[in-house]
């Protein structure tokens, strides 16, 4: 069996593709959080750019209009990257890597056949229906062997398709 994790050549756990399924909706509804979280630092580290760039190091100054102004928005810096290093870091713990936040990509380690592999998901699809090698990334998915989508409603009611 091939694994990989920098700290001991074995991923934390092994996702089944049901029970990564069973995830999605919780990931759905995550994922717009820790974007708008991002797109907030970049607004903050543009902020304090701008004071930094402005007053230089007198902003820090005690008597400094803009002194509260910089140490709320260090106080916000630190706050949101403390909550994300936490939720990036809580979902590795479980075998869950982030890839890419703009898509959505998210890729649980699994199983494919006698190889780990990460089983990918983008937001938007309605399951996880892909993998990829540990080496590799979403460019290279694959449909995962065996999986085939459930039924569509209208199949499932003898409708069209069925």
């Amino acid at each position: 069996m091939r694994t990989k994790d920098s700290a001991h050549g074995h991923p934390p756990r092994l996702w089944t593709v049901a029970e990564a399924n069973r995830r999605i909706d919780d990931l759905t509804e995550l994922l717009p959080r820790l974007k708008g979280w991002v797109l907030r630092l970049g607004e903050v580290h543009e902020e304090l750019k701008r004071l930094s760039e402005f007053w230089g190091s007198d902003v820090d100054a005690p008597d400094h209009a803009d002194r509260d102004l910089k140490s709320r928005l260090d106080a916000e810096w630190k706050n949101l990257t403390r909550r994300l290093e936490e939720v990036v870091g809580s979902l590795r713990g479980e075998g869950i890597e982030l890839k890419d936040l703009e898509s959505g990509t998210v890729d649980f380690y699994g199983m494919v056949g006698d190889e780990v592999v990460f089983l990918c998901w983008q937001r938007g699809e309605p399951r996880v229906g892909f993998y990829h090698p540990i080496s590799g990334s979403a460019r290279d998915r694959r449909p995962i062997p065996g999986d085939v989508p459930p039924p569509s409603a209208g199949a499932a009611r003898g409708g069209p398709g069925a």
